[in-house]
């Protein structure tokens, strides 16, 4: 299996790079420029620094050394990054990130804004669909929840 543990400082170069890529071949074609510039913002890697010294919970899936999915846990409640390297998708590692940071949960439910092709994806983690598409700063997506067990 993949090793998961928390991200470090040293890490977030590649974190970024990871939620670039695979925001770039699945999500963005979808988006308007704005939505596009919006992600690239909330994943450059001084962003997630900055997130890393407050109340969110990352953490990093490896495979060989080398960091191949990222989760990332707002206040306990809300996940706001979940991105698995394109070349290694469909091995089980979104499961397992989402699985490793739920004990970190400190609410009765998670909440995601998910990119509409991921909406699927959720749905077999266990998410069930909660409100209407929304839009915020050209980032298109789907509310969803899981609630904790």
């Amino acid at each position: 299996m993949h090793p998961i543990r928390p991200a470090r400082p040293d890490d977030l170069a590649a974190i970024s790079a990871i939620c670039m890529a695979a925001f770039s071949k699945a999500v963005a074609p979808s988006l308007s420029a704005q939505g596009v510039a919006t992600f690239t913002q909330v994943a450059a890697a001084d962003a997630f620094a900055e997130r890393l010294q407050g109340d969110n919970h990352i953490l990093v899936a490896e495979q060989d050394g080398d960091i191949v999915g990222v989760i990332e846990l707002k206040e306990g409640r809300h996940l706001a990054m979940l991105f698995v390297d394109p070349a290694c998708q469909g091995q089980g590692i979104g499961h397992a990130l989402l699985q490793a940071v739920l004990p970190q949960l400190r609410a009765p439910a998670m909440s995601v804004r998910a990119s509409l092709n991921a909406v699927p994806t959720y749905q077999r983690y266990g998410f069930v669909i909660d409100g209407e598409v929304g839009e915020f700063n050209g980032l298109v997506y789907q509310p969803l929840s899981l609630t904790a067990s």
